[in-house]
């Protein structure tokens, strides 16, 4: 594994490093351990490589969004080119590739052929990096999703038992260990069910799904029974056009369980209860900066979910992979003025319509790294963030403190954040109990091999 996880709300970026680290561990497997490869490097590099990515993607981002731009390095010698040395060297040559390809840059991309061909990178690179190209559609940008259409979904319903417990998680497909270890913790709770927020990283490939998702899955929840898995779009699931995630589904689980599309409702059977789950990963996107990306549903999809609330006569939570308002984390741009509005206007319309004739108990999101339990805010009464999954974040990032420039600040309950271990925010899941008119929601964190309540509440 790399020394750290990191990742960036971009597809491009999302994109390379999914494919450097798809050529580590083709580089490790292709010989032993002792054999060098082209460079004279020792084939183990899954553990670093991925490290190199991620500091070439957090240099572009930050170009990206004017950040301060780095000093230039001069290109190493060739008494540099140590197995460190030629790491970077080969990693800044498939970040140039990947970005002339989507570019469409022709004539880059023959230079490019031309200087690998002189080189000493590992084959792995330029047939990884070329097969990464079919992600991309003919503009350069994320290949359209094969999103299904509500009509094609029919008014289909999952039922699950009555009374169940439902684990949620969000952004946990990193196959990190902090993701293992948080598995490990739902498995014990013996859940009926489990439902992840969204996000396999870096950018949901067929590869990245088997591995970051589907064979823990199997391996820690699925020893003895095959326990209910399902998941929710989020963008990093679509930076490879949905490929990876849409196949996941298929798969996931048998019928007549099987999720039958990128939105989903899950009923009890004593319709006490249902979880609706919504496709906000769809249209993250934006053409000229992906941070200012203010995400929506598909018509035909919101209503469909209208009509799963007006239809019921039990009690509804919503699930999405996006936040529909943050006090941390900016959605969409700032005004002429600078100002910022905490809600997503979009999905704030949808929430609306949705709500017109009855109300929901409660809002689930991810797609923030962190576990957020709000006061009431945009007319939500409980609003709450678990995107605390498994992504690694800095006590330096200090996501509690609010932005500075929002026009009204949503806040948060008393006692209900995380805590920090040796410098980073604890990971964690919540736990929903139901029991017949009621519902008890439990927010746990580990650290240390300890799993701790950080807060619970029960609604109706």
């Amino acid at each position: 594994m790399p020394d750290s996880f990191r990742t960036f709300r971009d597809p491009l970026l999302s994109l390379y490093q999914s494919a450097v680290t798809e050529v580590a561990k083709k580089v490790d497997r292709g010989a032993n351990a002792s054999v060098t490869s082209r460079a004279g490097a020792q084939r183990s590099m899954t553990s670093s490589l991925p490290d190199v990515a991620a500091d070439i993607a957090e240099r572009e981002y930050n170009r990206s969004i004017g950040g301060v731009a780095p000093v230039a390095r001069s290109g190493p010698t060739a008494r540099e080119l140590s197995k460190t040395g030629m790491a970077q060297v080969c990693a800044e040559w498939g970040f140039r590739y990947l970005k002339a390809v989507a570019s469409r840059d022709d004539q880059a991309i023959a230079q490019l052929k031309d200087e690998f061909t002189a080189g000493t990178c590992d084959p792995a690179w330029l047939t990884t990096l070329e097969a990464y190209r079919s992600y991309l559609g003919e503009d350069g940008k994320r290949k359209a999703a094969p999103y299904v259409r509500a009509a094609t979904v029919g008014p289909k319903t999952i039922e699950i038992k009555s009374n169940a417990r439902v684990a949620l998680m969000g952004d946990w497909g990193t196959g990190a260990p902090p993701a293992i270890g948080v598995l490990k913790y739902v498995a014990g709770d013996h859940p009926d069910l489990v439902v992840h927020l969204g996000d396999i990283y870096y950018s949901g490939t067929p590869a990245e799904c088997q591995s970051n998702f589907i064979d823990p899955i199997n391996a820690i929840l699925r020893t003895r029974a095959p326990m209910p898995v399902y998941s929710l779009s989020g963008n990093h699931d679509m930076y490879c056009g949905g490929v990876g995630f849409y196949e996941l589904i298929k798969q996931l689980n048998a019928a007549p369980l099987t999720q039958p599309a990128s939105f989903f409702c899950l009923r009890s059977a004593d319709e006490k209860w249902q979880l609706l789950a919504m496709d906000t990963g769809l249209h993250d996107d934006n053409p000229v900066t992906v941070a200012g990306a203010v995400t929506y549903l598909e018509e035909d999809e919101l209503a469909w979910h209208c009509d799963r609330i007006n239809e019921f006569s039990g009690r509804t939570i919503l699930l999405s992979h996006h936040q529909l308002f943050s006090g941390f984390s900016p959605i969409g741009p700032a005004d002429a003025q600078g100002k910022r509005s905490a809600v997503n206007p979009r999905l704030l319309k949808a929430f609306q319509r949705m709500t017109q004739n009855k109300g929901v108990a409660a809002w689930f999101w991810g797609h923030e790294h962190t576990l957020s339990i709000y006061n009431p805010f945009a007319g939500l009464e409980r609003g709450r963030c678990l995107g605390h999954g498994a992504v690694p974040v800095s006590v330096i990032d200090k996501i509690y403190e609010p932005l500075a420039n929002l026009d009204v600040t949503p806040s948060l309950l008393d006692r209900s954040k995380l805590g920090t271990t040796g410098g980073v925010y604890n990971h964690g899941y919540a736990l929903l109990t139901f029991n017949e008119d009621s519902c008890r929601a439990e927010y746990y964190q580990a650290a240390n091999g300890v799993r701790t309540l950080v807060f619970d509440e029960s609604f109706a």
